[in-house]
């Protein structure tokens, strides 16, 4: 087949062995379509041509992509071009890994959960796209995220109870110890502590894995609300002795508002944006000694909405910048044992990102710093004040609503020592995704 071997024409080993991988791909259990540069397909073997029920290869040949891969969320939901990441990949040449989604077969209308990639062939230009059906893996993970949601839950109740007395322990006004048991005590306290975050961490996780929560996406000015978030860092920060700055990486121009302008609508979930940046920048701190720096820039990408956290921390090495948004990967060398973690956060941030439609990577070298982009939809001015007028609609039929009841109050609560909060963010109330679609479409 002349799509393998006619780069190398006078390979006669590329040539002899061109058979071979025709018949590689035709026997494997993965989907595998390959397409020119402008996405027309010129190659489907017979596993994809039996999950998008195309009938025949034949069939395929010289369409769009687009005829036979209609992608859906993995919660079911319709993308639309902006948030499609396949669509993305095909239009930037950029590679697309493991994209978790559904596929929605053309003849039946059945829908196949899925995992795409996109690899982009150097030199021509060719797509290849790649995609299982991942039913049986998804099944075995529910029943994991089961054991281990309701395992966290079952243990923070000790954990909790653990830490409360070792509190009163190094309380001076409840225990007297000595300064030896003092550091055995508070080693202990950060141990629990870590764990409580461990378990924590756990339960978010799976609660989006299993469907137990869904983004709630409501329209957001991008720049002011990634800022508000960020600055909540600020002190941590100035403590750790690191520059930590919002909307450029010019030294000379670091937190110079005029140079914050441009106003970016995206439409997310805020709680999903917040969890996002948080962890980012926790990321961020925890890795770039004293003296370093930490920017944060939001910016419109084309339809997109960029968001960077970059530092001049110890960086990431090749061989593990690949596996960092894997559940419970940490690196593993001399700088990064002694730093704490549960080798959650950057999967959580992946999960986040991409339950919005959008996409998170990241840059960097050992000893270089590190960059993590975050892109999610961008929407126009017009889509935008669209959505908001859905949003004060909703608002005012709940402000005409009878008041609850009110119920008997709550018996007070201890309230423990806990570390600063964000800042609340003004949030619009949320509204299923389908009624303001319906909206939106009536008045157009």
């Amino acid at each position: 087949m002349s799509l393998f071997n006619r780069n190398k024409p006078k390979d006669t080993a590329s040539a002899d062995n061109a058979p071979l991988a025709v018949m590689a791909l035709n026997s494997i259990h993965d989907g595998v379509i390959i397409t020119d540069k402008n996405g027309i397909i010129k190659f489907i073997n017979p596993a994809a041509v039996s999950m998008t029920e195309c009938g025949m290869a034949a069939n395929a040949i010289g369409l769009d992509y687009g005829l036979l891969l209609k992608l859906r969320s993995k919660e079911g939901r319709d993308l639309e071009e902006a948030e499609n990441p396949l669509i993305q990949s095909m239009r930037t040449s950029q590679p697309l890994e493991k994209y978790a989604c559904c596929l929605v077969a053309s003849q039946s209308a059945k829908v196949i959960p899925i995992a795409i990639s996109v690899i982009i062939a150097e030199g021509t230009g060719d797509r290849i796209i790649t995609f299982r059906n991942i039913t049986k893996e998804l099944a075995e993970e529910g029943e994991q995220a089961e054991f281990i949601s309701t395992a966290s839950h079952e243990m923070r109740t000790p954990v909790a109870t653990i830490d409360g007395y070792l509190s009163l322990a190094l309380n001076p006004q409840t225990a007297a110890i000595d300064e030896r048991a003092r550091g055995y005590l508070t080693a202990a306290q950060a141990a629990s502590k870590h764990l409580g975050k461990l378990f924590q961490d756990l339960l978010d996780v799976t609660k989006l894995d299993d469907g137990r929560i869904r983004p709630k996406m409501v329209p957001v000015e991008m720049v002011g609300t990634v800022k508000q978030i960020a600055d909540a860092h600020m002190m941590r920060a100035r403590e750790a002795k690191i520059d930590f700055r919002f909307g450029t990486s010019d030294p000379n121009n670091f937190g110079d508002s005029h140079r914050l302008e441009q106003v970016v609508y995206g439409f997310v979930d805020i709680d999903f944006l917040r969890e996002i940046i948080d962890n980012l920048i926790d990321n961020a701190i925890k890795y770039t000694p004293a003296g370093g720096s930490i920017y944060v820039n939001v910016r419109g990408d084309g339809d997109r909405v960029l968001i960077n956290v970059t530092d001049t921390g110890i960086g990431i090495s090749s061989e593990d910048i690949g596996h960092i948004f894997q559940k419970f990967y940490r690196a593993d060398n001399s700088d990064t044992r002694e730093i704490g973690g549960t080798g959650l956060g950057l999967y959580l941030v992946k999960q986040r990102v991409e339950a919005m439609g959008g996409r998170v990577w990241a840059e960097s070298g050992f000893g270089e710093g590190s960059t993590f982009f975050v892109s999610l939809p961008r929407l126009s001015n017009e889509e935008y004040e669209k959505r908001m007028i859905v949003v004060r609609n909703q608002q005012a039929l709940l402000a005409q609503s009878p008041p609850p009841q009110a119920s008997p109050p709550a018996p007070p609560v201890p309230q423990q020592a806990s570390s600063p909060q964000s800042p609340p963010i003004l949030q619009t109330p949320t509204i299923p995704q389908q009624q303001i679609n319906n909206q939106i479409g009536g008045q157009q």
